[in-house]
């Protein structure tokens, strides 16, 4: 295929540029600087699923996501797999291209890489969802977080000002109760987004939905306000006391981020501001407590290994008394 029938391509089958304007999805506008911040997050994340759709395969896109500003490269990162995943689902594909995407430089930005499956499979129709049976049966949960993210994202009264939920998820039959949960912590990550950074509009959000499902919610937002930033540390420290009973997870939220970031060698200063006042820890050391208690891949029957890391995790910080 020419460079003139690959931009074509790009074109068709990249989101408008407009989908990532708060103004456009009906999000919080905070202030400008938040605005601007998260709607760059957005511009970043179709800037890595362009070049892959543009690229003759995933290593020629590689110069180009490694050009990224540090702060938002995970993100394009997220929207290379994305893309990978509908490009690898399309007639004619040898799909290859997001095993090839992992294999080179993605292979650092596994996190963020999962999350962009689930992205690709709230898109595609089920029949061409991407086989997951070669990805981390650790980290494959992930992928229902980038589910959840999408749904509350673009069908925001449904899920967030709804609070609905699917009755059947595209994940097999046997493991839907924790799926459930796996979609919460994408919808929490999203309700940074939606409520803009403002710490206030964010709890009403999470205090919104059954009590049940707010671990799981704030468990994303810790994420979120970690991983993209826009909080201060005056409002870090209004979430961290605002959520309660819940600061467990919110504290594993914000050190899966900072291991996120650590890991692809990207930690910017928002990363250290939040694990600072969230964990009482800095984002090597939060990531360090995700690294020394990863367990195998083996569930139990009642209990995901990821859930039991998460616990774990959570626990760890709680019991460390910085926080």
């Amino acid at each position: 295929m020419t460079a003139g029938l690959r931009a074509l391509r790009r074109r068709i089958l990249t989101p408008a540029m407009s989908s990532t304007s708060l103004e456009v999805r009906g999000f919080r506008k905070k202030n400008p600087t938040a605005q601007e911040l998260l709607e760059t997050v957005g511009r970043s994340f179709l800037e890595g699923y362009g070049r892959i759709v543009e690229a003759p395969d995933s290593q020629a896109a590689e110069p180009r996501l490694e050009a990224i500003p540090r702060e938002f490269r995970g993100f394009a990162y997220e929207g290379a797999a994305m893309a990978c995943s509908i490009m690898d689902a399309l007639p004619g594909s040898r799909g290859r291209r997001l095993s090839d995407l992992l294999a080179g430089r993605g292979g650092a930005h596994t996190y963020m890489a999962y999350v962009g499956i689930g992205w690709a499979m709230a898109r595609l129709p089920r029949m061409l969802h991407p086989d997951t049976e070669d990805t981390d049966p650790l980290l494959r949960w992930l992928i229902l977080d980038g589910y959840g993210f999408h749904q509350a994202y673009f069908h925001t009264d449904r899920y967030v000002r709804g609070q609905q939920r699917e009755r059947r998820l595209p994940w097999p039959e046997e493991q839907a109760s924790y799926a459930h949960r796996a979609v919460d912590q994408g919808i929490g990550r999203a309700l940074w987004f939606v409520g803009g950074t403002d710490v206030d509009a964010v709890l009403a959000l999470v205090e919104a939905f059954p009590p049940a499902r707010r671990g799981d919610l704030f468990s994303g937002v810790g994420l979120a306000a970690t991983y993209a930033g826009g909080a201060g540390a005056d409002e870090l420290l209004r979430l961290r006391e605002g959520v309660g009973v819940y600061r467990p997870q919110l504290l594993q939220g914000s050190a899966f981020a900072a291991e996120a970031r650590e890991h692809a060698g990207l930690t910017v200063p928002h990363t250290q501001l939040a694990t600072e006042v969230l964990c009482g820890m800095k984002p090597h050391e939060a990531a360090g407590v995700c690294r020394e208690l990863r367990p195998g891949a083996s569930d139990r029957v009642d209990m995901p290994a990821y859930e039991t890391w998460r616990q774990g995790i959570a626990g760890a910080l709680v019991s460390e008394g910085r926080s």
